[in-house]
């Protein structure tokens, strides 16, 4: 049973990133489109940086927890570049 409840985290989490990886997506092709200008797009882009650090972070805690060593070792790599983007400020 545990098994299942972490691969249903894990795909929750993996399609939260999605979501949030496709709305920074869409504001920059609206900013390429020249709908929205480009302190409006930067300012929706911010918005979701944290909340992908976030997500990013809790589904690696859960990973180290349950053990699950493959898709940990997946999915350091990216924790990585993040915390290493929330170092540079």
């Amino acid at each position: 049973m545990e098994m299942l409840w972490t691969w249903l985290l894990s795909i929750f989490f993996i399609l939260t990133l999605l979501c949030l990886v496709g709305y920074q997506l869409m504001c920059l092709t609206d900013l390429e489109d020249d709908y929205i200008s480009s302190y409006d797009s930067s300012s929706l882009i911010n918005s979701t940086v944290l909340p992908e650090f976030i997500v990013q972070g809790v589904w690696c805690v859960i990973l180290l927890i349950t053990r699950h060593w493959f898709m940990l070792l997946l999915a350091l790599p990216h924790l990585y570049y993040n915390v290493a983007l929330g170092r540079c400020d």
